[in-house]
């Protein structure tokens, strides 16, 4: 993505939601060379950080409620989060959690497209969010999953005012012309009840190589390494937990 820091309107932060944070960190170590670290205080509720050298890249989480999915929640950078949720519900999404304060780190809320997309906002304080964009082992890409393109082009520019690439086929949603993710509309080759969903995108040198790596340290492939057309080198996997991500070549987001 052309974002090299977190901005207002654009991604800022990535939280996996896991049943099993030893098992989340060992798998992710292996693919992405993340060192973790569980915050030990009580009232974080084993919230780990997990680290790229000494910056700061994305964060796993226990699930706290019982029969919740794993899965990577993307968080978008906000100014203002109980204005931008009036945004949110004003546009015909919905506030699922929050909004709180984390701390002296910064404000959230979890929020969900009018589609059910969950997705969350984050207010920066003491923490602007990922502190490394683009790197292997870094967010590179962030995609909108979902059934129908309308509502989706309708509903986030009118809250975040993004800017919105030509294509047709592949819109790419930005800030200030700065692109840094797109949305897929979901075809036949998805299940009716697969349900829309961000999907981050994480940058490695070699995408077959990590392709292998992640199934060497128990992932799945939900779709091998594919050249898309004028376009870049990317898979998707599933950790062993059953989190959804996507992998690309470094160098070739946006």
């Amino acid at each position: 993505m052309k974002l090299s820091a977190p901005v207002p309107g654009g991604p800022c932060w990535l939280e996996l939601s896991t049943p099993d944070i030893p098992a989340a960190k060992s798998f992710y170590a292996a693919l992405f060379g993340w060192r973790s670290e569980t915050d030990p205080r009580e009232e974080a509720g084993g919230y780990t950080m997990a680290h790229l050298g000494e910056a700061r890249v994305a964060a796993l989480s226990p699930v706290h409620q019982p029969g919740q999915l794993p899965a990577w929640t993307v968080s978008f950078a906000t100014d203002d989060v109980d204005a931008t949720i009036e945004k949110v519900t004003s546009a015909g999404g919905a506030l699922l959690a929050g909004p709180m304060d984390v701390f002296d780190q910064g404000r959230f809320a979890v929020v969900a497209d009018p589609s059910g997309a969950v997705f969350s906002l984050w207010q920066g304080r003491a923490f602007a969010g990922a502190e490394r964009f683009n790197a292997p082992g870094a967010l590179g890409w962030v995609e909108l999953v979902t059934h129908e393109a309308d509502p989706a082009l309708a509903f986030y520019p009118s809250v975040f005012g993004w800017t919105v690439g030509a294509s047709e086929t592949y819109p790419q949603w930005g800030v200030d012309g700065e692109d840094f993710g797109g949305m897929l509309v979901m075809d036949d080759r998805f299940p009716p009840e697969a349900p829309p969903n961000w999907l981050p995108y994480f940058a490695v040198p070699d995408v077959d190589a990590a392709a292998a790596t992640a199934q060497g340290a128990g992932g799945e492939l939900m779709m091998p390494p594919t050249s898309v057309p004028d376009g870049p080198r990317i898979a998707v996997v599933r950790d062993p937990q059953g989190a959804v991500f996507g992998i690309h070549r470094a160098g070739e987001e946006g």
